[in-house]
């Protein structure tokens, strides 16, 4: 069992050596180690994976001595992960299937090591692209009347299921503050374009009028602060003055499918960490 362990805290000396100490004295071994720090704001991040001996049967009290002798000393804010359960997986669509059905076929390939228990969509255009992938799918309508109602609903589902996080594949709703504080770093969104850059409903159609020479997508943690979360994955593609709108859309959705699918292949692996609204994302 490899168990992934995240850690920011203050900046100071010795905390690499102590906490590879700590690892090799409780009966761990190192395969992976990384770490960074943010100079200006003198902060310490550190993603460590490491293989228990197979004489090891109490994460419990490896976790209780982390905490007590390099957790509380070193000011640390620390989460600890095992790969031995998938995590859960919501998959939240509006009528765009370009995201879904590219999520789904990376799933079905085994590219995404998760559970998805169940696709939830504002209609129901996209419900037989869930019956195709055997997946349940759930219509919530939601809009301004029925906004409260429709959120508790979502809401009975993730608990139910037992969701860890969700990714909004082209869901074309604004998710509340109330879901948000629920999910807190665990709400992944594509924008469909190179934040901050030519934001709103028809980024395509802005850019095409600007004659930019560049189009991208942005895949980041949805904070309440619309379009304003912490940034996972960035890409962009080269367009010309004779490429039309059609281009710039077609050109869009293919970055839109791959930056969304990196944004979560690196949260499942837990290589991001988000801190003052930037992450830090490990290779």
């Amino acid at each position: 069992m490899k168990t992934t362990i995240l850690v920011h805290c203050p900046d100071q000396s010795g905390i690499i050596s102590t906490v590879t100490g700590f690892i090799h004295r409780n009966h761990g071994n190192i395969v992976y180690l990384d770490q960074h720090v943010d100079k200006p704001a003198d902060v310490f991040f550190m993603r460590i994976v490491i293989e228990f001996a197979d004489t090891f049967s109490n994460l419990d009290h490896f976790k209780s001595l982390f905490q007590e002798e390099l957790a509380s000393p070193y000011t640390m804010e620390w989460s600890l992960h095992t790969d031995d359960k998938l995590p859960k997986m919501a998959i939240f669509v509006s009528k765009y299937n370009h995201c879904l059905y590219d999520l789904l076929s990376r799933y079905r390939s085994g590219e995404l090591a998760v559970e998805i228990p169940f696709v939830l969509s504002n209609h129901t255009d996209l419900k037989h692209i869930a019956d195709q992938f055997e997946i349940p799918f759930f219509h919530i309508p939601f809009n301004k009347q029925n906004r409260v109602e429709a959120e508790k609903e979502q809401l009975v589902l993730l608990e139910k299921y037992e969701i860890d996080f969700i990714v909004l594949a082209r869901y074309m709703q604004i998710v509340s503050g109330n879901l948000i504080s629920k999910f807190p770093n665990r709400i992944i969104n594509i924008h469909h374009s190179f934040l901050p850059a030519f934001a709103g409903a028809k980024p395509y159609h802005a850019a095409f009028k600007r004659g930019v020479k560049i189009i991208g997508a942005t895949s980041h943690y949805v904070t309440e602060e619309l379009d304003e979360g912490p940034i996972i994955e960035q890409d962009v593609t080269t367009v010309t003055h004779s490429h039309s709108i059609e281009d710039f859309i077609t050109k869009g959705r293919d970055l839109e499918k791959i930056v969304l699918s990196r944004g979560v292949k690196l949260h499942i692996a837990r290589k991001t960490m988000v801190y003052n609204n930037k992450t830090v994302i490990f290779s």
